[in-house]
């Protein structure tokens, strides 16, 4: 029962802190702090993702305007921005990466059964990477590739059901997103769903031999040897489906098995897209269907570029940046983990427009959650004007 409780607070505890306080003490993250706790740094980073305040004055003001009710959100410490600002400098980053990790093993337990919109049995992942701009001269550690230029490249993997992202790594804009495919621990019979930019035969076999599955776009200069074709059921939207090698030696070397290459119908471009993976089973419609998915990976960069489109980090350190983009992972989660719990049917995009609006409301959850249609009528009001008679 919310028993008058703010919508922020009921939001709030669905986190679970009992982990939270494992965590924080594991990292010794209280250790010198003497009111500012690392729940008071956490939940006043949420708001500010939840409401898409753009600095650390923005939170500072908006939160003191509400002092009186800061206790009843949790918030236990008088907000300044420079407490902030040394929590967010200081404070061990893996705090929160590792609350996130827990907040995300709790979503995927509940998304487990999320129907997809592709008939699949497996676990299917879409792999990609987005770059997130900085100032060369607040941030002289992300140097980029480019001259005078500053990023940093979030690479994210997510489970394509319910949207969940699993695994989420920063690196310097530099860094190769191929690079990313030596940090995963394959997971036998999962598809991994990736652009061409992952295209590394070498990498792909020892996915391949962990008994995972990989679905991807092809370079245009890629050489292959047809062995056979398949038939076609759906000639419409699947061009060719076929057995394939790699033609050139030194490249089949790295990849000895064959591969399935499917030419697919892009809606997009009124052209066609060329696909290759090593899985043989699924029919090609459902292939190119999931391929299609791919947007949802898309969707959640939006969202997290969204949420971190502001003047300036909250912090020029890697650390502040680090933790910045962790709570914001941990929050889009946490609103996941509302939504299956709730069993609300809308999207999170517009469960987090929601609540960016009715966090200081004293209404009951599910109740702010649910979207009210107004009332539609076929019936002719008084006053409506007769242009024509029959």
């Amino acid at each position: 029962m919310h028993q008058g409780r703010y919508v922020f607070a009921q939001l709030m505890q669905h986190l679970p802190l009992h982990t939270f306080r494992r965590v924080v003490a594991k990292y010794g993250g209280n250790r010198y702090a003497k009111r500012f706790s690392c729940l008071d740094q956490f939940l006043c980073m949420a708001f500010a993702q939840l409401t898409g305040r753009e600095s650390l004055r923005d939170i500072e003001v908006c939160l003191r305007a509400h002092e009186d009710k800061l206790y009843h959100l949790g918030i236990r410490s008088r907000i300044a921005r420079s407490t902030l600002a040394d929590a967010n400098e200081r404070r061990d980053w893996r705090i929160y990466a590792e609350f996130a990790q827990a907040l995300i093993a709790i979503a995927r337990r509940l998304y487990a059964n999320e129907p997809l919109a592709v008939e699949l049995a497996q676990t299917a992942y879409a792999l990609d990477s987005t770059t997130i701009e900085l100032c060369l001269s607040v941030f002289p550690w992300a140097r980029a590739p480019h001259a005078g230029r500053g990023a940093i490249k979030l690479h994210t993997l997510l489970d394509l059901r319910g949207a969940i992202p699993t695994i989420v790594h920063l690196s310097a804009a530099k860094w190769h997103d191929v690079h990313m495919l030596d940090e995963l621990i394959p997971e036998p019979g999962a598809i991994y769903v990736m652009d061409r930019g992952y295209l590394d035969f070498a990498r792909l076999y020892r996915l391949h031999c962990e008994g995972a599955f990989f679905l991807m776009r092809a370079k245009k200069n890629l050489r292959v040897r047809r062995r056979y074709s398949h038939a076609l059921t759906d000639r419409c939207s699947i061009r060719c489906d076929q057995t394939v090698v790699l033609a050139r030696p030194i490249v089949r070397n790295n990849f000895p098995a064959p591969l399935r290459r499917l030419r697919v119908r892009d809606a997009d471009s009124a052209g066609a897209i060329v696909l290759i993976t090593n899985h043989f089973a699924l029919p090609a419609a459902t292939l190119s269907a999931l391929y299609r998915h791919r947007w949802q990976i898309e969707i959640f960069f939006k969202w997290i570029k969204q949420h971190l489109r502001i003047k300036a980090f909250f912090g020029t350190s890697i650390n502040a940046v680090k933790t910045q983009v962790w709570i914001a992972v941990s929050v889009y989660v946490l609103v996941a983990i509302v939504r299956k719990r709730l069993a609300n049917h809308a999207s999170l995009y517009e469960l987090l427009q929601i609540l960016s609006v009715t966090l200081f409301e004293q209404t009951e959850l599910p109740c702010v959650l649910t979207q009210q249609l107004p009332p539609e009528s076929d019936e002719l009001t008084a006053n409506q004007l007769i242009l024509f008679d029959d």
